[in-house]
């Protein structure tokens, strides 16, 4: 399991990333751009999809690389969601829906690099076929779709109340 620099800085720009975006789904029930986890979320994501388009196990364009460049896009519309259409709750519906999906979706490489490095010497995971990762991802779609739709209930009481 050799890292190259960029791959280890890359590591831990993306570990910072996924803690911001759990204290912030605990703190707020959504990734909140206005609130310094959020904010942290979303630089630190945009940092590790464009290193990860650095990075390749294989050699050239790989799957991995389209996932970066999908999730900077979503984090990237999403931030312009929520600077210029601040005041439209629809755009927030989206906003929210599009910074949890970024987040599901960076899991999804996450898991696949674990399982299949970590422990050292025995991973979990032959490769990113094994069952374990399969089960593990529908686990985290699981959660993904139950927590959109909490948001969803939680934002549009939010919004009948004001």
């Amino acid at each position: 399991m050799v890292l190259s620099g960029l791959g280890i800085f890359h590591t831990v720009i993306g570990i910072l990333a996924i803690v911001a975006a759990i204290i912030s789904f605990v703190r707020f029930g959504k990734i909140d751009l206005t609130q310094l986890s959020g904010k942290i979320y979303f630089y630190t994501t945009i940092v590790t999809a464009l290193t990860a388009l650095g990075i390749s196990k294989r050699g050239g364009f790989n799957p991995g690389h389209i996932f970066s460049v999908f999730i900077f896009i979503l984090v990237m519309v999403a931030f312009w969601l929520s600077v210029k259409r601040s005041n439209n709750n629809k755009a927030r519906y989206t906003e929210n829906f599009l910074l949890s999906f970024s987040f599901f979706l960076s899991l999804v490489p996450t898991v696949n690099e674990t399982f299949t490095r970590i422990p050292l010497g025995h991973p979990l995971a032959k490769n990113p076929a094994d069952p374990v990762i399969a089960k593990t991802l529908l686990v985290l779609l699981i959660a993904f779709i139950a927590g959109a739709i909490y948001q969803y209930i939680k934002q549009r009481n939010t919004f009948k109340i004001r």
